[in-house]
């Protein structure tokens, strides 16, 4: 079980009534609290929750309905995503016990001093490398508006100027990171048919996939529902059109592609984990068309050429700039 949960069921008499787990991992946590319901908004942790606990885990950026007597939030890696999300459960817990708990190098003694705008926290434990700590919201603020907290910048190309749109927790929240900058000057030649945005985040490089290729297919995925809504807003704002698909990883997206497209994610929370990544390269044929193609950004530290080798075909370096190098092989 992870220790975070492990951290509240020891003190699992504090939960009595409708329980709302927010950020809840894929473990036996709602086995052990029953009364307990998940809001999550991992895709992968979903699934196996849906899988164990049919209808008791909700996925989605927003709070689901209920009439909870207490609320936990798991910490998660970004600030900005704490802010928004502990505003989103104080708003329903006028009176009532709001938790937060985390692990100490995820940096939960300075999230539990954002618990200070709905009354004073207490720390109730620390054990296993986390912290649990509370607060009694002595005034519910007002629902939080996720879009008013949406960060956008214009992301200059040679075929025109697209508006990127960002919500808090999503990868390079308001900026343009360097990785998918060097990417964006190598997407010529793709071959033409259904593409693939792998690990959209705000869909900068499925919009410039779109804007290029119009009259191609286009799908954007991502494990993270914040991620698939800025996706959504930054289509939506630069009037263009895909699929937005919620997986776990490559085996979520369709067959018969014509081209992968991706800055592949490698960190799950405060973790490293290349499984994701490795799992791309690895399983790609299976996905594209004969003669399609995978292109892909990763720091140049990355042993990826062999794994592509290995799996796909011939590995060829399009470019090299700033620690990052620009992958492509065909099947």
């Amino acid at each position: 079980m992870d220790p975070r949960s492990e951290v509240l069921l020891r003190h699992a008499e504090l939960f009595s009534g409708e329980l709302l787990l927010a950020g809840l991992p894929a473990d036996d946590l709602l086995g052990a609290l029953p009364q307990a319901r998940g809001w999550n908004w991992h895709a992968g942790d979903q699934a196996l929750l849906t899988a164990r606990f049919a209808g008791r885990s909700h996925f989605d950026t927003r709070l689901p309905e209920g009439d909870y007597r207490a609320a936990v939030l798991f910490l998660p890696k970004s600030r900005e995503l704490t802010d928004y999300l502990l505003q989103a459960l104080a708003s329903r817990l006028a009176g009532k016990p709001l938790y937060l708990v985390g692990e100490k190098r995820g940096g939960i003694e300075r999230a539990a001093k954002q618990l200070a705008a709905y009354g004073k926290p207490r720390k109730l434990d620390s054990a296993r490398h986390c912290q649990l700590w509370c607060v009694e919201v002595d005034q519910a603020p007002a629902v939080p508006d996720l879009h008013a907290q949406a960060q956008s910048y214009p992301l200059q190309l040679a075929d025109g100027t697209l508006e990127i749109v960002t919500l808090p927790g999503v990868f390079a929240h308001g900026r343009l990171d360097r990785g998918s900058a060097l990417l964006l000057e190598h997407l010529d030649d793709l071959p033409s048919g259904h593409l693939l945005d792998f690990g959209c985040g705000a869909g900068v490089l499925g919009a410039a996939l779109k804007r290029r290729y119009p009259d191609s297919e286009l799908s954007l995925l991502d494990v993270d529902a914040f991620a698939l809504e800025s996706s959504r807003l930054t289509l939506a704002r630069n009037g263009l059109s895909a699929n937005l698909i919620a997986g776990t990883g490559i085996e979520s997206a369709p067959e018969g592609l014509s081209a992968i497209v991706s800055n592949p994610p490698f960190h799950q929370g405060v973790h490293t984990d290349y499984q994701a990544s490795e799992n791309l390269l690895s399983q790609a044929a299976r996905h594209l068309i004969i003669g399609g193609e995978l292109r892909l950004v990763a720091n140049s530290f990355l042993k990826y050429p062999p794994l592509i080798e290995r799996h796909l075909g011939p590995c060829r370096t399009l470019a090299e700039a700033d620690g990052f190098r620009i992958y492509s092989a065909r099947r």
